[in-house]
């Protein structure tokens, strides 16, 4: 019986930070593993810890407690909790990739030169014309963010994501300033990436219908895990509806 790989392995982290005399438990040991290949959905209301575990996962942010590991293509296992900023740095730079709910583009360079931006930096980057054209903006390589819808700027952002090829694509409230036409479109490129690259992507939303295009459904609440679900098949992204 053939097994999925493991992308990273989470066991008891916890968050805590301090707000002058207050403690804000954000995290509280949370068990979680994402497979190598996989789309997940990670729902949870305002509150419930899911951007600050999407911070962790990506070395964005250290757990107060816990282990996390980073497992590469030949099964090692590299761990991330404790780790200095330069290797925390390196994790970031060559294994993952982010998109957030806010775009983030550089307004005086054109598209492909956005994507240019983290390919420069990338060990074996896609060109950034390759890139856009995975999201469907061949067509659109010189056109400035101004020139761009907001649709068409979360397609050169998750572009720019992807470009150097990272084996895990971690996006927070992707569609969160979209409406529903365009959101239904960057969904359709997050599944096309996931399924033509096989790059690991976990998608954090509150809208529970995006659970149904995923493998697995991980729902967080007041900092813990409360539920996981497998989904028997997944929805395509263009069939849902909110």
């Amino acid at each position: 019986m053939n097994t999925v790989p493991d992308a990273l392995v989470a066991r008891g982290l916890t968050r805590r930070y301090r707000m002058g005399e207050v403690t804000i438990q954000a995290l509280r040991g949370v068990d979680l593993t994402l497979k190598r290949g996989e789309l997940v959905v990670m729902l949870g209301a305002s509150g419930s810890g899911k951007s600050t575990l999407l911070n962790i996962l990506g070395g964005l942010d250290s757990p107060t407690e816990g282990e996390l590991s980073y497992v590469d293509r030949e099964g090692q296992a590299h761990t991330l909790s404790g780790a200095s900023q330069r290797a925390l740095t390196r994790f970031r730079r060559h294994h993952v990739g982010f998109v957030f709910q806010f775009y983030n583009l550089i307004s005086s360079l054109t598209a492909r030169e956005n994507v240019a931006v983290v390919t420069e930096i990338a060990r074996t980057p896609m060109a950034p014309e390759e890139a856009l054209a995975l999201v469907g903006l061949g067509e659109r390589l010189d056109h400035f963010p101004s020139q761009l819808s907001g649709g068409e700027q979360q397609r050169v952002a998750i572009a720019r994501a992807v470009a150097k090829r990272p084996e895990l694509l971690l996006c927070d409230e992707p569609t969160g300033a979209l409406d529903f036409r365009t959101g239904i479109r960057v969904l359709e490129v997050l599944e096309q990436v996931n399924r033509d690259t096989g790059t690991t992507v976990a998608i954090i939303t509150h809208n529970e219908v995006i659970g149904d295009m995923a493998d697995r459904v991980i729902r967080l609440r007041d900092g813990r895990v409360d539920d996981i679900r497998h989904n028997a098949e997944r929805r395509p992204a263009r069939e849902l509806r909110w």
